[in-house]
């Protein structure tokens, strides 16, 4: 954790800021959060809303889907203002969830299972092939790599008595390849097995750098992928009810709660 002694030092009425991708947003669960852009898929049932209600904690809530770390350092060209900008020193919490963007986690697995006719547009084929590139892929996690402990570094000059918790990504292609997964072909589930493992790996070792709560999302889900008897994400689909493809549903967001909860409130 960052500068508290104990996240038990969170009272009701702290100041909380959620960043992060869709996998924070979590478009399409419940309502849209009343003012918030609608490109930023921004749900009033996403962990962060759960998780401030649970704990009687102000949120600002200043996730935005499609976003990268480099979106929430720097901010957009289209000009979205950095999320660590709604970091300051009244803030006692932040979540992050973030990365999957960019090393094109979803977009590829999403991407992949479209129609064929789709997915042989131009752009979409130049989109497909460049997420498949390991030169690229390896360009993309050594800046993802940079980005996370410079996320945690602006987080704790902004708020040095703020606990900051990274929430990997929940887990959603099936752990065992043998499971099919329908529209999304195999090599390219098994290409998005080992990203999201690899994404895990470095989003676990920053927290411990950095000496801040790391969420296991990901183990924690293995058994409820999306095509499991009770999945927290969402297999293939083409609209937003119930949760964007390849996203968190509600009960994932719940579980994603119980757990950043239980990370700052354990027991005993």
């Amino acid at each position: 954790m960052t500068g508290r002694e104990s996240p038990d030092a969170l009272a009701a009425g702290d100041r909380y800021v959620a960043m992060g991708s869709s996998f924070a947003a979590g478009p399409g669960i419940g309502q849209r959060v009343p003012g918030s852009p609608r490109a930023a898929g921004r749900s009033t049932g996403n962990y962060a809303h759960l998780v401030a209600r649970r704990l009687g904690l102000d949120l600002d809530d200043v996730t935005f889907s499609g976003a990268t770390t480099q979106d929430i350092l720097r901010g957009t060209a289209a000009g979205r203002p950095a999320q660590v900008d709604a970091v300051d020193g009244a803030t006692k919490l932040v979540t992050l969830t973030g990365g999957g963007n960019d090393v094109g986690w979803a977009p590829r697995i999403l991407l992949s299972s479209l129609p064929r006719p789709v997915r042989v547009i131009p752009a979409v084929r130049r989109q497909l092939e460049s997420f498949a590139d390991p030169d690229l892929g390896e360009q993309r996690f050594r800046a993802l790599r940079e980005n996370l402990p410079e996320i945690a570094a602006q987080v704790r000059r902004r708020a040095p008595d703020s606990t900051l918790v990274f929430v990997e990504y929940l887990t959603v292609l099936p752990p065992d390849a043998a499971t099919p997964t329908g529209a999304l072909p195999p090599d390219v589930a098994d290409w998005g097995r080992t990203v999201a493992r690899r994404l895990s790996e470095v989003t676990r070792a920053v927290a411990g750098e950095s000496g801040s709560l790391f969420v296991a999302a990901s183990a924690a889900s293995a058994g409820h992928h999306a095509w499991s008897a009770e999945p927290w994400t969402r297999h293939f689909h083409l609209t937003l009810r119930g949760g964007s493809p390849y996203h968190p549903n509600a009960a994932g967001m719940e579980a994603v709660a119980d757990l950043v909860v239980r990370a700052l409130r354990p027991p005993g």
